[in-house]
């Protein structure tokens, strides 16, 4: 019996299990759909399924670079103590470093992709981890960039950074620059900012702060009676503080035993010393399992459903 695409798809929805464990298993089932699914069941695949409904929001992110281009990538699980495990944390390694040297387009094309240091495509690695944890996970997402990066991964991979520089190869390879780039990942970590810089702003975001701050004013007795025009000037002043705290460069750098100034002010007194040009030109910032809506279960009140 012939089978298609669609019925690769259509058993893949059905037991949660990986796209060529699938066709493996319609191969062998000659197209039968049912004994597919009992195939999948015997060799322990298809219980993904039962388990896809959990809420994988624990994980790592994992961060990785060879000098040419670097990555972040988040991979979720349902539990701390399988995050914190080496069987997991391996996978991340080797997925991450897959990113970086296959580039791949997405998540669905990472993983058909062929895994770095080791057999198969990311997504039968995956599933192969899965086998031995008996725990759902997912790539949830990556980021590549080519050229100069600095990552920084805190906590354990609680939360990852990738630092994007505009540099010279001979600056980057001075362990001045890996120093400097490390702070400022780790200033992105603890500072969590929203923009590089001040033209980053978009400029709708800029006006709805400058609506806010009037209204605040216009809100104060001391304030409320003085003119329009008054109120905007003052505003264009209070913006500044605005672009301190949510643009990285505009920030107070936060290590000032080693530098008291701006974040740009630091990176430029780095730039300077090595006599080089260094301009930071992006930054991502993952937080493990950020937007993913946690399951809260309440025992008690389950269990009295149950008895009523």
């Amino acid at each position: 019996m012939a089978f298609t695409a669609k019925d690769v798809q259509a058993l893949r929805e059905k037991t949660g299990v990986g796209m060529m464990d699938c066709k493996k298993a319609l191969v062998e089932a000659e197209g039968d759909m049912d004994k597919a699914v009992d195939i999948l069941r015997e060799k322990g695949l298809a219980s993904a399924a039962k388990k896809s409904s959990r809420i994988a929001a624990e994980g790592v992110v994992a961060a990785y670079s060879d000098g040419k281009s670097g990555a972040l990538v988040e991979i979720n699980c349902e539990t701390d103590f399988v995050a914190k495990g080496e069987p997991f944390t391996n996978l991340a390694k080797k997925v991450v470093k897959t990113v970086v040297e296959k580039a791949p387009a997405d998540v669905d094309d990472l993983l058909k992709t062929p895994i770095s240091d080791g057999e198969g495509t990311v997504e039968e690695a995956v599933q192969e981890v899965f086998l031995a944890l008996r725990e759902n996970m997912k790539v949830r997402r990556f980021e590549r960039a080519e050229g100069h990066v600095a990552t920084y991964i805190h906590a354990g991979g609680t939360v990852g950074v990738m630092v994007k520089f505009d540099v010279d190869d001979a600056t980057a390879a001075k362990p001045e620059f890996d120093a400097m780039g490390k702070n400022v990942a780790m200033q992105v970590a603890a500072m969590n900012p929203s923009y590089l810089d001040e033209a980053s702003v978009p400029a709708e975001v800029l006006e709805k702060e400058k609506m806010i701050l009037v209204a605040q004013m216009k809100e104060d007795p001391k304030m409320a009676n003085k003119p329009e025009a008054v109120l905007h000037k003052i505003v264009e002043g209070k913006i500044g503080k605005y672009y301190k705290e949510n643009c990285l460069l505009c920030q107070e750098f936060v290590r000032s035993d080693l530098f008291e100034g701006s974040v740009k002010g630091y990176v430029d007194s780095v730039a300077k010393a090595l006599g080089a040009d260094i301009k930071v030109t992006g930054f991502v910032r993952f937080e493990k399992g950020e937007g993913i809506e946690k399951k809260t279960e309440d025992f008690a009140a389950e269990i009295a459903s149950m008895i009523k």
